[in-house]
């Protein structure tokens, strides 16, 4: 699984974990860690051959099938990140879930989409986080970065039961920047509306986009590039834990 047989070479890179990483945000974070020299691991629960394709175009990076809903899987993920590169130094939870529903629309939000958007988005982080804990303690700079939302900070979004997911895991960032320092950092990145594959196919999608744009302070809504950069900085913000950071295009003005 490891590209590299000569760890001497590469002991002194920090190795990243980056769940949800074969497409959208997820792929653009892999992508900049990447860029920095950083070695990355490539995930995600299904699309294995997209995740295969992005791990073979990086410098130093390979792809694991895991669904961190399953505590097994996102043990098992934590454990082939260490066991291909002897380490951990950065995990970035992207792998989540969301369902298109109408707030007011009661029925269909109902307790089997609570509890699947639930299983991923805040049970999924969590096990990933709590597996990769004792690594990132040893790494001396460990350092966690979750993709929240928007949706968790204002009330919005695309069904309430997402962005109740979301808000919790606001909390529990701030919970773990609490309980894991000062050898791991914890922080949160909460996107706006961003330009991704998780609206291909939704009904009005690219007039509500041109509607968002209008009204932002930055005119326009965000790429997935835009969040990787935030990513990026709060894994290197040594004197920041505890944060959630809007990336919105100043829509938390309005």
């Amino acid at each position: 699984m490891n590209k590299s047989d000569n760890r001497t070479e590469t002991e002194e890179k920090r190795v990243a974990l980056v769940t949800g990483s074969s497409s959208g945000i997820g792929a653009e974070v892999a992508r900049r860690l990447a860029a920095a020299g950083v070695r990355v691991v490539v995930n995600s629960a299904r699309s294995v051959e997209a995740g295969e394709k992005l791990a073979a175009e990086l410098p130093d990076a390979v792809y694991v099938q895991a669904n961190v809903a399953d505590e097994t899987d996102a043990e098992r993920l934590v454990q082939s990140a260490v066991d291909a590169y002897g380490r951990l130094d950065i995990l970035v939870n992207c792998a989540g879930a969301t369902r298109f529903i109408a707030h007011d629309d009661f029925e269909s939000a109902n307790p089997q989409v609570w509890r699947e958007l639930y299983d991923i988005n805040v049970i999924g982080v969590w096990q990933t986080i709590t597996a990769a804990v004792p690594h990132l303690r040893a790494s001396g700079t460990g350092s966690i970065v979750t993709i929240s939302s928007q949706a968790g900070v204002r009330p919005g979004g695309s069904s309430i039961p997402y962005s109740v997911s979301k808000a919790a895991v606001n909390h529990m960032t701030k919970l773990l920047a609490k309980t894991l320092g000062p050898d791991v950092r914890v922080n949160a990145v909460a996107p706006g509306m961003i330009d991704t594959p998780w609206f291909d196919g939704v009904e009005g999608i690219e007039s509500a986009m041109e509607e968002t744009a209008a009204r932002l302070p930055l005119r326009r809504v965000g790429r997935p590039q835009d969040i990787a950069d935030a990513v990026f900085d709060l894994v290197n913000a040594s004197y920041i834990t505890g944060e959630v950071l809007l990336v919105d295009g100043g829509g938390h003005l309005l």
